[in-house]
Formats: structure tokens, C-alpha cells, sequence
């Protein structure tokens, strides 16, 4: 090789390796400077529902912490797709983030036709808060516990209906998991969102629902509807009188659905950190723990980001794989 030309390569391998020093040390100088401006939450849900009462809190609080302005700004629709799709348009700055449930890459695209691979689209750095679901019924419902409500159901094959938020959803899958398990014919009605299906399951029209906890514990708490059983994989202190569905044999119904802050993938690695490192510090503040559990959610797990994915992945399979059992296309 020419002696010129093998002394030009040496000096673009030494200035890409400066550059890429140098990208190193930017992105950690990113890093240890976040925030240093205001911080842009987009919100996966309606203005007023669990997942911008939970992006408030977190940016009330990331504001106490580090003296940043936090904006929340609700983007319902399409199953979360709108939202996504506003922060796939945002810089990679580790700025502008989203807060939503975990069915965004778990369940919805499974009911939604997108265009996009939501699990490439967004990744998770902390989860915020959880909770499972919850078994209720109508007060007319002629059982008072779950062994009750099976055998009643079992008596009347055919005959009796629950309730889902939404074709597709777990609320939707886990009660074909009960028919399966407990060799029962329950009917499945499908809603858009818990507040019409709660109104109905109240009026007697369908005696039964699996619900989030965080719109259905008002009601349970009024007494306008029975629990019967929680997914949870122990019993919750928002129920604490409630059995889980493990306790009462059927393990196979534990799920969880957890509250997760996201941010773009190609967000430094440092950057990610950051946000991580700062959102995990704010959910340990007892007081936004206790307002959590208002809204119906334990505080997250610390689970890490990897750990996150994992059982995105798992529960996408799940999911995926009842609803093929009743062939079930989406929308």
C-alpha cells in the first residue's frame, strides 16, 4: 500500500476515534445537565384519567426536584397511537416524554392496525406505577364470592355476559382465560373504556366486568359493585379483603399492568439514565406514593428497562396467543 495513502487512513481512524470520544463526552455532559430546560410530558389517555393524573404527579414532583418547568399535555386516541407518533416527531434529546400504560406495546397492537412496530417506537426507562385487575359484578349478582359466582355461571351456560374496556384488551382476554380454566361459558361484551361498562355492569345490563382497579374501587367502595377476585400476584392494599385469583387456584390469571414513563430508543443511553435516575426519585416520595395509591396504582418496582421489555414481550405473546384461539382480527 501506498505509504501516503496508508498514512491518510491512520488519520481518519485517529479523528473518527476523537469524534466518537468526543460524542461520548456530549452525550455524558447531556446527561449530567438534564434537565436544564423545560420538560415535555405527552400523555398516552385523556385529560383526567389515570395516565395524566400519573404524569402530573411525576412533573409536580420533577419540578420540586430539580427546579425544571414540567408541561403535560394529554393525547388521546387510536389506542395510544397519536401519542407515540408526537413523540416519534420529537428530538432525541431525552426532553420530550411519554407517559402510558404498559398495553401500549403489549395489547394494543393487537386490536389497532398501525403502521408503525410500537415496541421500535418507544422503550421504557421506569416504571412509575401498577396495578391488576379486578372481578366485579352487578349488586344483583346471586353470589357472595368467587366460588358463588363460578357455580352460578356454570349453571347457566350461555347465559351469562361480562364486560371488557375493550375488545382485545386483557380485561377482554383474561375472562376468556376463566372460561378455559374453570370450564365455564361466560359471554363476552365488549365497551369503549371502563366509565360506559362500569355504568352498565351498576344498572344490572351486564352482570360482570374485569376492570382496572383505578376506575372500578370508587364503585366497590360505594358499594355500587361487588369484587370478587384481583390478578395480582398478592393480594392488593387497595383490597386487602379481596383474594387474588392465585389464592383461589388459578395462577394462570395473574397480570399486572403497569404505568410506564418512555422515552424515543435513539435517546442517549446516559440521557435515558438520567430520566430514569430522576423519575425513580420522585416516585419514592411518600407523598406521590399515597397519591398513587389514590388513583388506584402501587408505586413501580424499580424494575429495570431490560427487565421492562422482557415482559412487554412475554405479555404481547399471552395476549396474542388467546386472542388467535378465537380468532380475533384487529380493528
Amino acid at each position: 500500500m501506498n505509504p501516503n495513502h496508508l498514512r491518510r487512513k491512520m488519520i481518519q481512524a485517529a479523528c473518527l476515534s476523537c469524534l466518537g470520544v468526543a460524542s461520548l463526552a456530549t452525550h455524558a455532559e447531556q446527561a449530567a445537565k438534564w434537565p436544564e430546560k423545560v420538560v415535555h410530558i405527552i400523555v398516552a389517555g385523556p385529560a383526567g384519567g389515570t395516565a395524566d393524573i400519573v404524569a402530573r404527579l411525576l412533573g409536580d414532583q420533577l419540578t420540586k426536584d430539580t427546579g425544571q418547568p414540567v408541561v403535560v399535555d394529554a393525547k388521546p386516541g387510536a389506542g395510544g397511537a397519536l401519542a407515540v407518533n408526537e413523540l416519534s416527531m420529537a428530538p432525541h434529546d431525552g426532553y420530550t416524554l411519554l407517559v402510558g400504560v404498559s398495553s401500549l406495546v403489549s395489547e394494543i397492537p393487537h386490536i389497532v392496525k398501525l403502521r408503525n412496530d410500537m415496541s421500535k417506537e418507544i422503550r421504557p426507562v421506569a416504571e412509575l406505577g401498577r396495578g391488576g385487575l379486578v372481578m366485579v359484578g352487578a349488586p344483583s349478582v346471586p353470589a357472595k364470592n368467587f366460588a358463588e359466582v363460578v357455580s352460578w355461571v356454570k349453571a347457566n351456560p350461555g347465559k351469562v355476559s361480562y364486560a371488557s374496556y375493550s375488545p382485545g384488551t386483557v380485561s377482554h382476554v383474561i375472562g376468556l382465560q376463566l372460561n378455559k380454566a374453570a370450564g365455564i361459558d361466560m359471554t363476552h361484551v365488549g365497551y369503549k373504556g371502563s366509565t360506559p361498562a362500569l355504568t352498565d355492569v351498576m344498572g344490572g345490563h351486564v352482570p360482570l366486568m374485569f376492570d382496572g382497579m383505578a376506575t372500578s374501587l370508587p364503585m366497590i367502595k360505594a358499594g355500587k359493585i361487588k369484587a370478587f377476585a384481583v390478578s395480582t400476584p398478592k393480594r392488593s392494599p387497595l383490597l386487602p379483603d379481596v383474594p387474588t385469583f392465585a389464592e383461589l387456584g388459578y395462577p394462570q390469571l395473574e397480570t399486572v399492568s403497569w404505568m410506564g414513563l418512555w422515552t424515543k430508543p435513539d435517546v442517549p443511553a446516559a440521557v435515558q439514565a438520567s430520566v430514569r435516575e430522576a423519575a425513580l426519585k420522585a416516585i419514592s416520595q411518600p407523598a406521590v406514593r399515597a397519591r398513587l395509591l389514590d388513583a388506584g396504582l402501587e408505586a413501580g418496582t424499580g424494575r429495570t428497562p431490560d427487565e421492562l421489555v422482557t415482559s412487554l414481550n412475554s405479555d404481547y405473546k399471552r395476549v396474542g396467543e388467546v386472542l388467535k384461539s378465537i380468532d380475533f382480527k384487529p380493528e
